[in-house]
């Protein structure tokens, strides 16, 4: 979908956050977690809570890069039921009620390669899906889904990481569309805190080099955390904390409730970086 301005949502959110001198707030969750119909609840209500983009996550049998917590997700979601075409019916579901929030499955390879390439695009376009995010795809390799992604419309969102030097950097942001996501540690989801002093002048050597939004993920807990980190980046992500509030069994409302604070300290920022 693209808006009156002929940006994508990604684009338009971003366009409509500097407009306001604000930062996104990007939260993860895993589709068909802990079930499917709470999972499509959660998901439904996520916008209302303040989430300008939602990374939703695709379940996969062996997840290198996600921490204990998310890999617990995808078991929980997997051992639901939970599958690549349920989880492209869960966005088709979501559209019907939201064509404005951005949505950018985030996974592994191996089960869009399983459910065909070419399928999965077509059918996620359909669906309303607006990104992608495959962390075990090297630049190397783009010619398995990050060209024919954007080809199809669909932005192809790379990640960079502390250890990204600047033979590597353009290199990695050669094909990549929608934003630049920053990996803030080193090491899986969830592992540790981010450091935003340390970290500043990565984001500041990312910005140098591409147009693009940078948004920063990985260790992000906290309202603070999302306020300190949206003072040098355009956007923040959470997810471990945000499901491993699913995981513990709390209720919708107060899941929910956790989300709104994180985004109030994700926007709280209102200068331009």
């Amino acid at each position: 979908m693209r808006s009156k301005k002929g940006m994508d949502r990604i684009g338009s959110t971003f366009h409509r956050l500097r407009e306001s001198r604000s930062r996104a707030f990007i939260a993860y969750i895993m589709a068909g977690d802990p079930d499917l119909d709470a999972s499509r609840e959660l998901l439904r209500k996520l916008p209302s809570a303040g989430v300008d983009i939602i990374e939703l996550g695709i379940p996969f049998t062996d997840p290198m890069a996600d921490g204990p917590t998310i890999q617990l997700a995808g078991q929980r979601a997997l051992a639901a039921g939970q599958t690549v075409a349920r989880t492209l019916a869960m966005v088709s579901d979501f559209r019907k009620s939201d064509q404005e929030t951005p949505i950018i499955l985030m996974g592994y390879y191996n089960p869009i390669y399983r459910y065909g390439v070419d399928k999965f695009l077509e059918d996620g376009k359909a669906a309303g899906i607006d990104g992608l995010i495959v962390v075990d795809l090297p630049p190397e390799e783009d010619s398995e889904l990050c060209i024919p992604t954007n080809r199809a419309g669909i932005s192809f969102i790379r990640l960079a990481t502390p250890t990204t030097d600047e033979r590597r950097l353009p290199k990695v942001l050669e094909n990549t569309s929608g934003f630049v996501y920053f990996v803030s540690i080193t090491g899986i989801t969830g592992a540790a805190t981010p450091d935003g002093s340390a970290i500043a002048p990565d984001i500041s050597r990312i910005k140098a080099a591409t147009d693009l939004p940078v948004c920063v993920g990985f260790g992000i807990k906290t309202p603070e955390h999302a306020r300190a980190l949206g003072a040098i980046a355009d956007g923040v992500v959470v997810g471990s904390s945000i499901v491993s509030r699913i995981e513990r069994g709390e209720p919708l409302s107060d899941i929910l409730e956790f989300v709104e604070t994180l985004a109030e300290g994700a926007h709280s920022h209102q200068s331009p970086i």
